[in-house]
């Protein structure tokens, strides 16, 4: 009984910190049209629109899903980090693992994206945000 209850909370500090970065990432996403405007004429709304509009986009555009991708990453192993008692560090990786497959998926849903964003976005993101913040939460 004790395995079990130890494996349900595992699972739910593993569930619980990729749910939270997933919608940190949804919510920098969100606001970040409000805080750099789309280029004009184009809704970023769907897949389409997102393709369409990204040979008139600048770097500009690029910063907030960056970060949005980053601190999701982020946020989820210093969760895993801080409420996992082993294992911390693999969780922790696993969960950039995770995190960069949307990542690869996205890139595969816009060609179209720049390939200087999809190597910073794809090198940068995840594994590495993921090791930070693992790093981060065990000298806390």
């Amino acid at each position: 009984m004790k395995t079990f209850l130890h494996i349900l909370k595992r699972t739910l500090v593993i569930f619980i910190s990729l749910f939270a970065g997933a919608m940190l990432n949804g919510a920098l996403i969100n606001v970040s049209n409000q805080i750099i405007p789309p280029p004009a004429g184009f809704d970023l709304k769907t897949a389409e629109g997102l393709q369409a509009a990204m040979p008139h986009m600048g770097p500009e555009h690029f910063l907030f899903p960056f970060l949005a991708h980053a601190l999701g990453t982020l946020l989820s192993a210093l969760l895993i980090t801080r409420f996992l008692k082993s294992q911390q560090f693999v969780f922790s990786i696993m969960a950039g693992i995770l995190f960069l497959l949307g990542g690869v998926s996205m890139v595969v849903m816009l060609p179209e994206t720049p390939i200087w964003f999809v190597l910073v976005d794809l090198l940068g993101a995840y594994i590495p945000m993921a090791y930070l913040g693992n790093k981060i939460a065990r000298r806390s």
